[in-house]
């Protein structure tokens, strides 16, 4: 057995690109003829295909198509003649594949005669013919073959004219692999210019036939290369990772359907000049420069730096395969580290070793490598690999012969995909683009295959268009690391840093929230501010108590920026007691009596808080661990009830300004210790102010407080209310845990504006569905925020309500922006989209980008890192300097002098609409 050794293979490597990157050949003939007495076996890969169609007997996953287009004066019977001498010469056209005891067989059959159909169209006009061709192109494609039956290829001929003729050939992969095109169009054209010249055939005799091949392979596994091989991919492959984890349009489906489509593109001569020219430089193949590349959009994509990818191997390294028809094709996984961000030379020394010792390792048939390899089955997933990187570059015949022109449309595609993504590149394209090679210029065409379950046409253009902006830099810019290298163009960065980040409105900060809350007093001093179960405060009620609060606190020394507790269980005395910080020109500080009195020690001794109001019960809780504040009012107390009867119930006039603190609310501390974030009444006025021109806000709108005052949900629920003279209804604790009195609250009360996390609401639609009265909403906005929210939950909702009113927002944001930075409006069609949760775009006066971990704009469709800039942003973490300055970070894309942007840690990916 004459096989190539990997150290030959080594040694060779280098030097091939010297010619091409074909593979070497054996001049030794090794294989030798079979006996035709018995049933013979399938090769590897063929007997892979079989049993994958079993499973979906109309698949077209595995027919494959070439269009000929043919110009000049075309002799239909001798190619007819020409067509039937090839299908005599080689037997594998003449194969069916039964399935006998369990397992596929070959029979071949002594004959088959082929009759070129001929659909005459040149009597159409030229619309008309267009048409009616590419139909009949389109039908032909989706023409199932019966692998039990004769024939597996077919030709049908089209007249376009009296000098145009297109040739439409589909074929099985099981009597077809890419290298078999070629040798196909070479022999059909020299039979063709023999026959139509009166003259035998030319061609001698084949010295074996594929089911020599087939035979030969089975024998070839007992011996010690295949199991040196064997061991080779075992280690090489034992640890894989199943998959790479490209971003998806859609959810992958639990069973592989093989639905697909192309693309298709030309890379400019220029940059394939200069690719071959790289290549030549650092001693490595044209397919090993343009794999790299490809790795590199990879890993930008998915952030793997484990990337396992499939090749097809030609596997024709025995002189007597160059001319073989049928599917002698091998597959191997070229798996690649991209640890470290190497420059990309370094990395072409990595693929250069990985897929040399591929090469001498590529004859072991890929269903045999993962019988030893062993990955775990998944069958909505191909087995090692689930992306493929393929050169199609055989030796092309001269396709002008006497009196006719031939060229390759590429184009077509009968709507399946074997893999989630195929990369075909085709040096030397000139054939397939319809164009004459010019001196000193080369075409590559560039064939984009990818499965439409996942992946939308824009997604796969896009990616085609960056693969070939990150070839023209590797070209200009070899030594640059691979994080480095750029792959968005100019027009995708502009619609990321500047169009999806507009209108940046700004909203002049001239109000503090208390000023804007006492002029509604003076609007509606009668209108009821404030309900808790059976109790109310108008908001001239509401004013005056804040007052008296804000005056007592004045006279213990709070004033602007100083932090006062509130340690206070849901009350109306509650929000009396924020009002009354502000108004006292303190920010407030919320300690959730719930919290475990841990939490409230830390936040205690974090804060340093001078001042706190509390309740005598809830005081003594604190005494316990020794906390107390430097002033400790207790609201409830007979003596604090007296000192706060005795101020004044006037508005009281302390110089705050909008940049003052207006609160400090703590992080839960999920991601290490809990943070105080500190915001400034600027932050949250201009939240409303460029929220509320898509929601409307107004004194008719009746609010619900849900969530603690300690979760910054809260902020949006107090002050969307107060500030608008809307009616605020504080939901009792034990009603906010049950679904059914919570419904029932809302009814009763005529809330407008409902604010919920996904999970909470999900116990809203169940309480209603199982409420058996027939309560009526006023609900005109659902406002989810606070967790991922999963659109198929709200079916049931969408179903008894529509998608008009209430209208429903799904909103993203975080402490350290002011509550909210995006906005999303739902509709039932989003019922269809995946289950991410789709958070829509930035509020008015806040930027979003989703960077990469360079912190560049990451493509659409790519995950990145969100940041947030603008108005929005806290203005940092109380008494920690060195986490503010490590997560509020300088503005580098060119906003105003000292802009920021916050660090969010989440993760986020563009849709291609913007949102």
């Amino acid at each position: 057995q004459s096989l190539f050794a990997a150290p030959t293979i080594a040694q060779l490597a280098s030097s091939i690109e010297q010619g091409s990157d074909a593979e070497p050949v054996s001049s030794a003939i090794t294989i030798p003829r079979a006996a035709r007495d018995g049933h013979l076996p399938l090769s590897f890969s063929q007997e892979r295909v079989w049993f994958i169609q079993q499973l979906d007997p109309g698949s077209l996953a595995y027919n494959t198509q070439t269009l000929h287009r043919l110009s000049g004066m075309l002799d239909v019977a001798a190619l007819e003649r020409s067509l039937n001498e090839i299908v005599r010469r080689h037997e594998i056209f003449r194969t069916t594949f039964p399935e006998v005891d369990g397992r596929p067989v070959q029979i071949i059959h002594p004959a088959l005669t082929v009759k070129l159909p001929l659909i005459d169209l040149q009597r159409l006009d030229k619309e008309e013919r267009e048409a009616v061709a590419q139909q009949l192109i389109h039908e032909e494609l989706r023409r199932p073959f019966a692998l039990t039956q004769l024939p597996l290829l077919r030709w049908t001929l089209l007249r376009l004219a009296a000098h145009e003729h297109v040739l439409i050939l589909v074929e099985h992969h099981l009597v077809h692999d890419g290298w078999s095109a070629n040798v196909l169009l070479s022999e059909t054209l020299t039979l063709y210019e023999a026959f139509a010249a009166g003259k035998p055939s030319p061609l001698p005799e084949l010295p074996i036939q594929f089911a020599d091949f087939a035979v030969w392979q089975r024998q070839w596994m007992e011996g010690d290369v295949a199991k040196t091989q064997m061991a080779y991919w075992k280690q090489k492959l034992s640890d894989s990772p199943p998959s790479i984890d490209l971003p998806t349009d859609r959810p992958r489906s639990p069973q592989q359907s093989f639905l697909g489509a192309t693309l298709h593109a030309a890379l400019p001569p220029h940059i394939g000049a200069g690719l071959r020219a790289l290549s030549k430089h650092e001693g490595v193949t044209l397919f090993m420069t343009m794999f790299s590349a490809f790795l590199i959009l990879l890993y930008r994509y998915s952030g793997q730096e484990d990337l396992p990818v499939g090749t097809a191997i030609a596997n024709r390294r025995w002189r007597e395969t160059e001319g073989l028809l049928g599917m002698i094709i091998n597959n191997v996984v070229l798996r690649t580290q991209m640890i470290g961000n190497p420059p990309f030379r370094e990395l072409l020394r990595r693929v250069h070793t990985v897929t040399t010792e591929a090469y001498a390792n590529q004859d072991l048939p890929f269903d045999q490598v993962v019988t030893a390899v062993q990955p775990g089955r998944d069958a909505t997933r191909n087995p090692l690999f689930q992306i493929m990187f393929n050169f199609h570059d055989p030796p092309m015949p001269d396709l002008k012969r006497p009196h006719l022109m031939v060229s390759l449309d590429e184009s077509i595609s009968n709507g399946s995909a074997k893999f989630d993504m195929n990369v075909l590149v085709v040096p030397r394209a000139e054939q397939y683009l319809g164009k004459h090679p010019q001196s000193g210029t080369e075409e590559f065409l560039l064939v984009w295959e990818y499965n439409t379950d996942l992946f939308d046409e824009s997604t796969i253009a896009r990616m085609l268009e960056q693969y070939q902006i990150l070839l023209a830099n590797i070209v200009a810019h070899p030594e640059q690391r691979i994080s480095d290298l750029r792959i968005l163009p100019d027009a995708e960065k502009q619609q990321l840093l500047i169009e999806w980040n507009t209108p940046q409105t700004h909203y002049p900060h001239t109000r503090c929230i208390h000023e804007l809350v006492e002029e509604q007093v003076a609007l509606s001093s009668d209108a009821i501010a404030l309900v808790y179960e059976e109790q109310h405060l108008t908001y001239a009620e509401l004013n005056a108590r804040a007052n008296q609060v804000a005056h007592r606190l004045r006279q213990l020394g709070v004033g602007p920026e100083t932090l006062v507790g509130l340690y206070l269980q849901r009350s109306l005395e509650m929000i009396v007691g924020l009002l009354g910080i502000l108004k006292a020109g303190g920010a407030y500080v919320p300690l959730d009596p719930d919290y475990p009195i841990e939490r409230i020690e830390y936040m205690l001794q974090d804060a340093q808080i001078p001042v706190l109001l509390t309740t005598s019960a809830l005081s003594q809780k604190i005494a316990q661990q020794n906390l107390q504040p430097v002033y400790t009012i207790c609201l409830e107390s007979a003596d604090e009830q007296k000192q706060l009867f005795r101020q004044p119930v006037n508005n009281i006039a302390v110089g705050s300004q909008p940049e003052d603190l207006a609160y400090v609310i703590y992080t839960s501390g999920s991601t290490g210790r809990p943070k105080g974030v500190q915001i400034t009444h600027a932050n949250v006025v201009r939240l409303f102010a460029a929220t509320n021109p898509d929601f409307h806000f107004d004194r008719r709108d009746v609010w619900t407080m849900f969530h603690s005052y300690a979760f910054d949900f809260s902020v949006w629920e107090i002050w969307g209310a107060l500030l608008y003279g809307g009616r605020l209804v504080l939901v009792p604790y034990l009603v906010s845990r049950s679904p059914e009195e919570f419904y029932r609250l809302l009814c009763r009360e005529g809330i407008t504006v409902l604010n919920q996390t996904p999970s909470a609401f999900s116990q809203l639609i169940w309480a209603e569905e199982n409420s058996g009265t027939a309560l009526e909403l006023a609900l005109r906005l659902i406002i989810f925020g606070g967790e991922a929210l999963d659109f198929q939950k709200l079916q049931p909702w969408f179903e008894r309500h529509g998608d008009q009113l209430p209208a429903l927002v799904n909103m993203y944001g975080i402490t350290e922006t002011t509550v909210h930075v995006t906005r999303y409006r739902l509709s039932m069609a989003d019922l269809e989209r995946p289950a991410k949760s789709v958070i829509g775009r930035p509020i008015a006066d806040l930027r979003i980008y989703v960077l990469d971990q360079q912190q560049r704009p990451a493509p659409i469709g790519v995950t990145g890192e969100l940041f947030i800039g603008g108005a929005g942003l806290a203005l940092g973490y109380l008494r920690r300097p060195e986490l503010t300055a490590e997560r509020f970070l300088p503005d580098p894309f060119g906003n105003q002098p000292g802009a920021r942007l916050y660090k969010t840690g989440d993760l986020a990916r563009y849709r291609c609409d913007g949102s």
